[in-house]
């Protein structure tokens, strides 16, 4: 083995000095993180009072407190209304706040192992296969029971993992260009699948497209309940590993020189990034979008730290997508938008603005 010369021992201290001071970024600035708690809360809040009964926000929160034991508070609210509050909106509300923090924090993850601001959460094919698991599902067995965020889970998975396996067969340890290339070559093969069972089965076009777009129309507390311990574990992971993303955003290099395993670190937020992200498409669709618009806005406005974008999406995401679903269940009252249309509406637009603001940093 050939030792190092005296000037690459230098040039290494250098990037270790510049590694470490570019980690040592700071975490969540207090007035920041109050902000996106109350984002959240007020998001909450409206998302459980408007409907086509309106019940006012300050009834609710009296209400929740009057759930929580030794408070003696007394509930302002009728059974009714009540029942409206905790059994019709509560569960969709909470699950688009699960599905909206999980998407939003899986993109910052993408984002920092992948050192691409732009990267999102259905990168390497999470999306393709949990819509060709989806559409199988609908197509043979149907739109409703258990099989159907089943089917769309395992596919996510399976997709992530073709991706994988085809990048370490190409040669060796998959550098991140392998990977992203190996999930547009996954999610092609995915696509081209599930259009075939599309119009073998077209009978069944308008439920598929109807799952494809997302939304939480009839969202339970079973579902709730289903995805929780997928969403909860990814997002304490990422939580834990948001200041080992900003030395993987210094690249590989930097990253070995201050002690990193970068194969087996990039690999287990990969993992839980989708894990968490084919949860809840399952019991959601294809939202697009969250993960690319919340972390930027964040990157924008408050740092550029992982220490901080991971965090802040977590919450920031939850609210964003709450109050997207209030508006595709009240701009076309009494029917419903799909989700996916309306984050689509947003994010087209946003998306075209940070690619054009890119470009000119990179010119």
């Amino acid at each position: 083995m050939r030792l190092p010369t005296p000037s690459e021992l230098v040039a290494r201290r250098k990037r270790g000095a510049l590694a470490a001071a570019t980690v040592r970024a700071r975490g969540v600035p207090p007035v920041w993180g109050a902000c996106a708690l109350v984002f959240l809360l007020g998001a909450l809040l409206a998302a459980l009072a408007i409907g086509p009964v309106p019940i006012g926000a300050g009834s609710i929160a009296r209400s929740a407190l009057a759930r929580l034991p030794l408070l003696h508070v007394r509930s302002p609210l009728s059974s009714v209304e009540q029942a409206i509050v905790w059994q019709l909106r509560a569960p969709r509300v909470v699950l688009a706040a699960m599905v909206g923090g999980m998407l939003a924090t899986a993109g910052s993850a993408y984002q920092g192992v992948f050192r691409n601001p732009l990267a999102d959460p259905y990168l390497l094919g999470v999306a393709a296969g949990a819509g060709l698991g989806a559409t199988l599902a609908i197509s043979y067995v149907g739109s409703g029971g258990e099989l159907l965020p089943l089917a769309a889970f395992a596919g996510a998975v399976l997709g992530v993992a073709c991706a994988y396996v085809l990048g370490h067969a190409v040669g060796g340890a998959p550098s991140t260009g392998t990977l992203v290339l190996a999930g547009v070559t996954v999610a092609a093969f995915m696509t081209a699948v599930q259009t075939f069972v599309q119009q073998r089965h077209s009978q069944t076009l308008q439920d598929i497209y109807a799952w494809l777009l997302g939304g939480f129309d009839g969202a339970d507390w079973h579902d709730v309940i289903l995805v929780a311990p997928y969403i909860g574990v990814s997002s304490i992971i990422l939580l834990l590993h948001r200041r080992v993303l900003d030395v993987l955003s210094l690249g590989d290099d930097e990253a070995a020189s201050l002690g990193l395993d970068v194969r087996r670190v990039r690999l287990l937020i990969v993992v839980a990034a989708t894990a968490g992200t084919a949860a809840a498409v399952a019991v959601s669709g294809l939202i697009g979008f969250v993960g690319i618009i919340v972390p930027h806005t964040i990157r924008l406005l408050v740092s550029s730290s992982y220490r901080a974008v991971v965090p802040l999406s977590l919450v920031v995401g939850a609210g964003f997508l709450v109050l997207a679903d209030v508006i595709a269940r009240t701009i076309m009252s009494p029917s419903e938008l799909p989700i996916g249309v309306v984050t689509a509406f947003f994010g087209a637009p946003f998306f075209a603005v940070v690619l054009r603001s890119s470009r000119r940093i990179g010119s």
